[in-house]
């Protein structure tokens, strides 16, 4: 029981860390609320999983961070629409598309496209370090050194700055 007492005691002198991570990643103060609520009963569920010599704040923010990315992935899959309607009638109602400008669309839809005409020794590192994987998890998850990651993600942003100089 003296274990489990000093579990939550330092999960809890740990809240005003976590929930300044928390708008770190969420940028909203009810999101990482949310997130922080999440995290909280995620480490008190996994509370035998925990290893004594195991860094314990590394251990609570790792699960804060992996429950963020797990939720953005979420909320991708999500907005995703696939019509299958014989006419596509789907595709061609008006939507918002979020930006404020039809110039702002245009200009995603332009970095897109840039992006995807890359190799692919590019634009998957790329791609991937955008939708939030850090270095090494992309240099783990590719085989590849971190220094390969590095450079070709360099590279890539080098190029977009190229195609995209008029842009500023």
């Amino acid at each position: 029981m003296g274990t489990s007492t000093t579990f939550q005691g330092k999960l809890l002198s740990l809240q005003s860390n976590l929930l300044n991570f928390a708008y770190m990643l969420t940028s909203n103060y009810d999101d990482a609320y949310d997130l922080l609520q999440d995290t909280t009963l995620k480490a008190l569920d996994n509370e035998e999983k925990y290893v004594d010599n195991v860094n314990f704040k590394g251990w609570v923010f790792t699960i804060m961070r992996n429950i963020f990315i797990n939720n953005y992935r979420k909320v991708v899959r999500s907005s995703t629409v696939v019509d299958k309607t014989e006419d596509l009638y789907h595709l061609n109602l008006p939507q918002d598309s979020g930006f404020q400008t039809p110039e702002g669309s245009f200009a995603a839809m332009e970095i897109t496209k840039a992006i995807n005409s890359f190799s692919d020794e590019y634009r998957v590192p790329f791609s991937m370090h955008v939708a939030g994987y850090k270095y090494n998890e992309i240099a783990e998850k590719m085989n590849l050194p971190l220094g390969t990651v590095k450079s070709r993600i360099f590279f890539a942003r080098q190029k977009l700055q190229q195609q995209f100089h008029d842009y500023r």
